[in-house]
């Protein structure tokens, strides 16, 4: 057991160097914020044992609190990152719905046009979200026929659709997992799978786009506290 936790520390040592390469590059300012604010944290806490002769408690406190604060600004950062080098490209919002935590299902491009516009089809607690791609003046239609096809084969359920773009309307791809977070709880998970075997039902033969779609690329998490 030992011996398999110190064969993975290197590998998350290396998945920290990589995701901290991409903050740098993505904003240079940004390892020095992590750690001004670690520090920063630190020496208020420390501060306050002073006043209070809890020096050496203070300490103790203030490396913990200095680490937490770290790694959430670390991740936070992390996040802006990659919504910036994945802004643009064609499948961008697949990428960061794929990233969401919890019992959803993510199928990406159920509907595809000539313009390289996308529809993604999402399962989970609210029910069924469809999310597009594209201009509002082209997604529209798309949208609409793919939530006409969808409610034959899952009757009853919530269907919602929403807009991922930066035009008026739509919901910017750095808001976008938010969005579908805080949409209302209709279903519990057997019916979530229920629903997900219907889906499996509806064809798929539509062309892809030629673009090349941001594959497995997923938002990061953040590094685990154990």
């Amino acid at each position: 057991m030992a011996k398999s936790e110190d064969q993975e520390k290197p590998g998350r040592i290396k998945q920290l160097r990589m995701i901290a390469k991409i903050i740098k590059q993505a904003n240079p300012k940004g390892m020095p914020i992590v750690f001004l604010s670690a520090i920063g944290t630190l020496a208020v806490i420390v501060a306050i044992g002073l006043v209070t002769d809890y020096l050496w408690y203070s300490v103790f406190i203030g490396i913990l609190a200095a680490f937490t604060v770290g790694l959430v600004v670390f991740g936070q950062l992390a996040q802006k990152a990659q919504y910036s080098i994945l802004h643009g490209q064609t499948g961008a919002a697949a990428a960061v719905l794929e990233g969401m935590r919890g019992n959803w299902q993510v199928t990406p491009a159920i509907a595809v046009n000539r313009d390289q516009d996308l529809v993604h089809l999402v399962v989970g607690h609210p029910g069924v979200v469809l999310v597009s791609e594209g201009p509002g003046n082209r997604v529209a239609k798309m949208l609409a026929a793919e939530k006409k096809r969808v409610a034959r084969v899952v009757l009853g359920i919530e269907i919602y659709d929403v807009q991922c773009g930066d035009g008026e309307g739509q919901v910017p791809l750095g808001k976008l997992q938010r969005h579908i977070m805080k949409l209302p709880r209709n279903m519990k998970k057997p019916a979530i799978n229920e629903v997900k075997d219907r889906l499996r039902s509806i064809p798929r033969n539509m062309p892809m786009p030629k673009g090349p779609m941001p594959k497995g690329t997923r938002m990061p998490r953040g590094p685990k506290m154990r």
